[in-house]
């Protein structure tokens, strides 16, 4: 086991259904056949191609096939990702259900579930439509669901789809009652699963109580048959402190009261037949919920699910820093070998040196997240040298514009306009909605694949 975690014997394997369950009718050949011309950023002008072709055109990054700025993943990182997240859990006794939202792209859902993905976790109906268009089969929506058009598609999907699970997130009396009203109207027999949240003071959706918690349960219990409730969530990723022992010591506690909600709701006989679902979903702390979870000691059978959604493209910012907390946590891990690498960078041109100590690259806020902390250089390549990438130094990411990237150099930088420089992210699900189509490169940036993603 992981870090010593010993999960009861309730506990559902991570591989414990196969992937053809959840992956029915998944059809990626629309995707692969659609079109994409210059009209598309990060694609060359010329006449329209298939997508499926795009690894035929022989492009290289470096070689200046492909106007810049370009967002880009590689392969041989994401396979790295894929097999440590896969081992990672297949150790602790865990499942994931990795968020969607992420990276919108049905293709990178189909290699996680291909994975062993229990499901794929979406923030909203217009994302579950996304994903159920792709053939995905059991789906969390992390969230409330309110409002009479969502909660006509949602029904309408589980009506449509005999064969699709869904689970979404439930935190008042009031919003259990709008699912039972949508529930009671709506002609299908699929059942709704539901989740109860719990939440923090100060913080965003879930109870903040477990009399709340179990109130909100019995409204659920006493609308069946179509709404079943089925476990008890959180999001853990709000919880913060100053320090990072602070912060571990604050998630933990709020794992605990998850966990309390789980047991409060087991006593009362309010949870439907079935597995039990306790979830949490952060990219930060993961290690912390399965441990804490699986402990719950629960009497039915019970599913971990982690629903981080960031490991597969990892980034060069936060969840490195995350990252290495956790190994400075559980240092039991580097037995898994080398940890999660970033594999999304954005490539971009210096196109001025307006002042001895700035440089402005050809890449801004429509291109690159900034929410949690500014793309800043990681390489550089000088075209005409036949050397490099090479690391960077002396060269800071200090302001964007739409885009403009603003650079401070420190003294006697060569950085010269025409060279070529690739940016590590911080927060990759705010760079992946700026883009329609990221090409996939090897490691000598050619081209190989793309994928499209559905904002």
């Amino acid at each position: 086991m992981v870090f010593g975690l010993r999960c009861s014997a309730n506990v559902v394997a991570f591989l414990a259904s196969p992937a053809s369950e959840y992956i029915a009718g998944m059809n990626l050949d629309e995707i692969a056949a659609s079109l994409v011309d210059g009209r598309t950023k990060g694609i060359p002008d010329g006449p329209p191609f298939m997508l499926r072709d795009i690894g035929s055109k022989g492009w290289n990054v470096l070689r200046g096939d492909l106007p810049l700025p370009v967002a880009v993943l590689k392969q041989s990182v994401i396979d790295h990702n894929s097999d440590w997240m896969r081992r990672f859990l297949a150790q602790s006794g865990a499942s994931i259900a990795p968020h969607g939202k992420t990276t919108m792209s049905p293709q990178l859902f189909a290699r996680q579930l291909a994975d062993g993905a229990w499901a794929i976790t979406v923030a909203n109906v217009q994302q579950m439509a996304v994903a159920v268009a792709a053939g995905c089969r059991r789906i969390i929506i992390a969230n409330q669901v309110v409002g009479a058009a969502e909660i006509r598609a949602l029904f309408a999907a589980l009506r449509d789809h005999v064969d699709l699970a869904v689970y979404c997130l439930v935190d008042s009396v009031a919003g259990v009652s709008q699912l039972a009203a949508a529930a009671r109207a709506d002609s299908g027999t699929n059942v709704l699963h539901c989740l109860v949240e719990g939440g923090v003071a100060g913080g965003r959706t879930g109870c903040r109580s477990v009399a709340e918690a179990l109130a909100v349960a019995r409204a659920v219990n006493a609308a069946g048959p179509r709404l079943a409730l089925s476990g008890v969530e959180g999001f853990e990723g709000i919880v913060t402190a100053s320090t990072p022992g602070g912060t571990v010591a604050a998630v933990e506690v709020f794992l605990d009261f998850l966990v309390a909600i789980a047991r409060t709701l087991e006593d009362a006989h309010l949870f439907a037949d079935g597995e039990l679902i306790l979830s949490a979903g952060g990219s930060m702390c993961y290690d912390l919920a399965v441990e804490r979870l699986a402990a719950a000691g629960l009497k039915r059978t019970t599913r971990v699910v982690t629903r981080s959604g960031c490991y597969l493209t990892h980034d060069s910012g936060q969840y490195g820093e995350g990252f290495a907390e956790l190994r400075k946590r559980r240092p039991e891990i580097d037995a898994l070998g080398p940890g999660l690498a970033p594999a999304l960078f954005v490539w971009a041109y210096v196109q001025s040196r307006p002042e001895p100590k700035k440089a402005i690259a050809t890449l801004g806020k429509r291109d690159v997240s900034f929410d949690v902390a500014l793309p800043q250089p990681v390489a550089r390549y000088r075209p005409g040298s036949g050397v490099g990438p090479v690391p960077i130094h002396g060269t800071t990411t200090v302001g964007l514009n739409d885009q403009h990237c603003h650079l401070a150099l420190a003294d006697h930088n060569d950085l010269a306009v025409g060279d070529v420089l690739c940016f590590g992210i911080s927060h990759p699900c705010t760079t992946f909605d700026k883009w329609k189509v990221v090409p996939l490169v090897d490691d000598d940036w050619n081209v190989t694949d793309a994928v499209r993603t559905f904002f």
